[in-house]
């Protein structure tokens, strides 16, 4: 008799297993047991079904149980629920979503793939706003937006700033709630600013720091005592490990709230993997438990544990949490710690931004972006890096997470060899001028001051110097600096304030030049990094 592996759920994880196993061992049953009426469908690709978009639902679903069964020799119970995990018997079981018995499944091994449920507040009226989980989800907040003049989403995390955008696609007047500082947690205030510009003035409501005390049947009021028109509601609050059947199954569960498993994801149970959403993850950081729900980690994982049932297969990596999101036109994307995290660790790091063209700047078509990379000062180690800008900054994030991955120093971004030509980048690649800035930091070519450190450093007795034209000087300036041109500072060295300086001009790059002429002539200079740029999107919130 052949062996058994029952996988619970579908999607990412669960059909990455199930099809990875066939691929390895013809001999094996495989079972997958989904809830829902979907097994295989392209999750991140919801919320632009609902905007519109992707017009057509069927380019969603990828596999169907007839199609699994045909190519894969897959037995797909979809419509089916496992209830229990009898590990003793190593038993599963089944009932029909509907309530009917369904009966019982043995198994050789079992893969848990059960995803992550989205967050519910105990809210008055709460049951009103729907959630984005999976295609019955969708079909559902298309049937409610066909009528629907308003909406209100909750949470600005990605999903919701995904729906907010993909509701205003559709024509309705949306608010988005957020009851932090900030929608897009992974980035640091000066790099989200740019993004909750652009969510304005494409029409989005934005309300920070405010929450939702209730969902009433035609709006939704804040704690504020904002009452905001909302004939849909949308809760994308967050996630949260779906561990109910790991947990009444006596399987070992985190601090963290998600399934705990080794390198090859098996649980506390040897006959027991799990995968996805729902499992805890080791930080590439610094090895601790985090919780990282991203597709591309829950395919991998199915992969590295079907290659273990098959009789081989290696650890799984540990998670940098590259992510990204498209906003209104925006790229936003981040990878590694950002800087709120490294300061709530007590982690010594160094910053720098940048402001660079996606391509060179003489071909048509070249777009602005803002990078941050935070780098560990004695180390040189990358410890995470952010990027916002129209086009180009996918494939920036990517390359400082491969390099990341590689155990590749700041400083040695600026030796990278990238592909280069007028229309796709520039011969010093956004992502060796971070390597390049890293370098003179570390040798001690120039020393920076960061924008939130500004006001304190004047009120210490230090002089701002601003470099820049007069023309950008009279656009907008920072209170208290004293304007002298960088082509004309060689000349007025007598004009400057006596003291230590501050240097600054639209990004950094002039005011690198600034520091670097002061300095030779016995300053003691400090260059603002990011400029006047990074000043006004981190002071402008």
């Amino acid at each position: 008799m052949s062996a058994r592996v029952v996988i619970v759920g579908g999607v990412a994880g669960g059909m990455s297993a199930a099809t990875r196993l066939r691929r390895m061992d013809e001999s094996l049953e495989i079972v997958v047991i989904e809830r829902s009426g979907h097994v295989s469908f392209a999750n991140c690709g919801l919320p632009y079904h609902v905007g519109g978009i992707i017009p057509k639902r069927k380019a969603l679903l990828l596999q169907t149980p007839r199609s699994l069964a045909a190519r894969f020799g897959i037995d797909v119970r979809v419509l089916t629920e496992v209830t229990a995990i009898d590990r003793e018997r190593k038993v599963v079981r089944l009932r029909g979503v509907d309530g009917g018995e369904a009966g019982e499944l043995g198994y050789d091994w079992l893969v848990l793939s059960p995803g992550a449920r989205p967050v519910r507040p105990p809210l008055p009226g709460i049951e009103r706003a729907l959630s984005l989980r999976d295609v019955e989800d969708t079909d559902a907040l298309v049937a409610a937006s066909a009528d629907a003049a308003t909406a209100v989403v909750i949470g600005g995390g990605f999903i919701g700033v995904e729906m907010a955008e993909n509701l205003v696609h559709r024509g309705l007047s949306v608010a988005l709630v957020e009851a932090t500082a900030q929608c897009l947690a992974p980035l640091d205030p000066e790099m989200v600013a740019p993004v909750h510009t652009r969510m304005r003035k494409s029409g989005v409501d934005l309300h920070l720091r405010v929450s939702v005390s209730a969902v009433e049947k035609d709006s939704v009021v804040l704690s504020d005592g904002t009452r905001l028109p909302a004939d849909l509601v949308v809760a994308a609050i967050g996630v949260q490990p779906d561990v109910s059947l790991a947990r009444e199954a006596g399987l070992a569960v985190g601090e963290r709230g998600g399934i705990l498993v080794d390198d090859r994801c098996r649980t506390s149970d040897a006959a027991i993997f799990a995968v996805g959403d729902a499992v805890e993850k080791h930080d590439a950081l610094d090895g601790s438990q985090v919780l990282v729900p991203l597709a591309n980690t829950a395919n991998l994982q199915g992969r590295r544990v079907a290659d273990v049932i098959a009789g081989g297969g290696v650890g799984i990596r540990p998670v940098l949490g590259t992510a990204i999101v498209g906003v209104f036109g925006l790229q936003v994307a981040a990878t590694g710690w950002n800087e709120k995290r490294l300061r709530a660790a007590g982690r010594s790091y160094a910053a720098i931004h940048t402001h660079p063209m996606d391509h060179a700047g003489y071909y048509p078509g070249a777009r602005g972006m803002a990078l941050k990379l935070l780098v560990d000062p004695e180390t040189d180690a990358i410890l995470g890096a952010q990027g916002v800008g129209e086009s180009g900054v996918d494939k920036r994030i990517d390359v400082i997470a491969t390099a990341m991955t590689g155990g590749l120093t700041a400083s040695a971004l600026a030796d990278l060899e990238l592909a280069y030509a007028p229309q796709f980048g520039s011969a010093k690649d956004p992502v060796n001028m971070l390597g390049f800035v890293a370098e003179n930091m570390g040798r001690g070519v120039v020393e920076t001051i960061q924008w939130d450190e500004l006001e304190a450093a004047l009120a210490a007795g230090e002089h701002l110097v601003d470099v820049r034209t007069q023309a950008e000087y009279d656009k907008g300036s920072i209170p208290g600096a004293v304007l002298i041109p960088v082509d004309e500072l060689r000349d007025r060295l007598a004009d400057l304030p006596e003291g230590d300086l501050i240097v600054h001009c639209a990004v950094g790059i002039r005011g690198h030049l600034a520091a670097r002429v002061l300095m030779q002539h016995g300053r003691r200079v400090r260059n603002l990094d990011g400029g006047y740029t990074t000043w006004l999107a981190g002071t402008s919130g």
